[in-house]
């Protein structure tokens, strides 16, 4: 009996996340050889393919690797399955373009093929290409704000790892690609078939917790004004302490209303949400590099009782304190 084909189509562009594109592709290696070596019997089989978006096969990704691809999108002559995008680093993202023609190939084939996936910022390509209007999507923590701020008809969720919106795929950070592919596996296969891929790669099946976890305080402290500046450092330095909008406005001299005002103003964010966060984080740090108690962590980071840390953590990175310290922690 001849399985029939899905081919996994992956675009490589030039200055991609290699990761974003090597990430994923194992995982689905990795399936198709589980099921070739195990003689598991399935209904299709993957092929995948490195497609490029120029005559050019040869394509130097960001980390200065090369990957060779076997065809352009010009060539293509078979069914895509699934569409895999990969993003670029950051820093690129805001000048990075595709040319016309490549978006209105990315656009077509979202009509026609089964999945469209989007790694990373890979998601800016989706939503140039026009094809994220009224969707709910994510990309990478760091341009979640600038992506929902750019393209006003895309609700962007900074905190899941990848999101499914009918047959659009995205997905947060870099290393996201391989639990998104893993997710496919099992949509494609079965739970147990992609439990064993992640077992191979030392992965998780579905990782606990959310993007979150992974942003830093610090993009909130990038103001030039200086009684703010102040107050971030008292905060960080009293986190012990209760902490009232009242006493924070008191040292500045300003009215508690006109605090909060200018304080959303120079961070984007409120003071009793940034003191919140600040206490997530540092509640982190000790957990992954300390071996204190929880109920030390917690009274050190102004969180209270080991109960409400827990909650608090539930509540904002969808992961319990000791579930983070296990998946966190360095062993020395």
């Amino acid at each position: 009996m001849t399985n029939r084909i899905k081919h996994i189509v992956f675009l490589i562009i030039p200055d991609a996340t290699l990761l974003d594109i090597t990430g994923p592709y194992e995982v689905f290696s990795q399936a198709l050889e589980y099921i070739q070596r195990n003689n598991i019997e399935t209904e299709f089989v993957y092929e995948l393919h490195s497609v490029s978006i120029s005559g050019k096969k040869s394509i130097r990704t960001a980390s200065g690797i090369t990957i060779q691809c076997e065809e352009s999108i010009k060539t293509i002559s078979y069914s895509i399955d699934t569409l895999l995008i990969p993003g670029v680093p950051n820093a690129l993202v805001e000048q990075y373009k595709l040319s016309k023609n490549v978006l209105e190939w990315i656009a077509e084939q979202s009509e026609e093929i089964h999945r469209i996936c989007s790694i990373c910022t890979g998601s800016f390509f989706l939503a140039e290409a026009g094809i994220l209007k009224n969707r709910v999507v994510t990309t990478h923590w760091e341009k979640c704000d600038y992506l929902g701020n750019k393209y006003k008809d895309i609700q962007v969720d900074s905190n899941p790892i990848f999101i499914k919106d009918g047959n659009i795929y995205t997905s947060a950070g870099i290393s996201s690609g391989m639990d998104l592919a893993l997710a496919l596996v099992e949509e494609d296969y079965n739970r147990p078939l992609a439990l064993e891929v992640a077992k191979q790669m030392v992965l998780y099946l579905k990782r606990p917790g959310s993007q979150s976890q992974y942003s830093s305080i610090l993009n909130y402290q990038k103001t030039d004004y200086k009684p703010i500046q102040i107050i971030c450092n008292w905060i960080y330095e009293h986190l012990q302490e209760t902490i009232t909008i009242e006493d924070l406005s008191e040292k500045v001299l300003m009215s508690p209303r006109n605090f909060a005002r200018v304080f959303l103003r120079e961070t984007g964010i409120t003071p009793a949400r940034y003191i919140e966060k600040l206490r997530i984080e540092t509640a982190c740090r000790y957990l992954t590099d300390t071996s204190l108690s929880m109920k030390e962590i917690a009274s050190l980071c102004g969180l209270g009782s080991s109960d409400n840390m827990r909650k608090v953590f539930s509540k904002n990175i969808k992961i319990s304190p000791m579930e983070y310290r296990h998946n966190f922690r360095t062993a020395f």
